[in-house]
């Protein structure tokens, strides 16, 4: 699948979107981002450890600990590529459709065992700004 049609495809088929890596703060780009994406009517679910709620929402400190409150369709990646892997493995295991990786974040090997699991995969690719282009 080419990078632009997984890109159409996870906006248009994932409507809740877990945030690995969201800040509560509001000049971190996760955010910005995270905070974008709400206002556009997407469900979020905070992913982060050291925070209990985010944007309104109740942060869960993983994505197997979220999935058992919520349906989560996307894992959006705000984290190093050498972190991926663990989280690709866990988005598996939820039954996540989709998982994107933003700006600078590439990790092939997690991306190729996160398609050979049925997951649609966005590398290096900003959510907001695809949304915000796509329109």
């Amino acid at each position: 699948m080419t990078q632009s049609r997984a890109i159409r495809q996870s906006l248009a088929h994932c409507k809740t979107i877990a945030v690995v890596g969201l800040s509560p703060k509001p000049h971190r780009d996760s955010f910005r981002v995270t905070k974008y994406m709400q206002d556009h009517g997407f469900r979020i679910v905070p992913i982060n450890p050291n925070a209990s709620e985010v944007l309104g929402e109740t942060s869960y400190a993983s994505l197997t600990e979220a999935a058992q409150h919520e349906r989560i369709d996307m894992v959006n990646c705000f984290r190093n590529a050498e972190d991926i892997p663990p989280i690709a493995a866990e988005a598996i295991a939820i039954g996540a459709k989709s998982l994107w990786l933003q700006i600078g974040v590439v990790n092939h090997a997690a991306a190729t065992q996160a398609q050979a699991a049925g997951l649609t995969v966005v590398q290096d690719k900003c959510l907001m700004v695809e949304h915000a282009r796509l329109g």
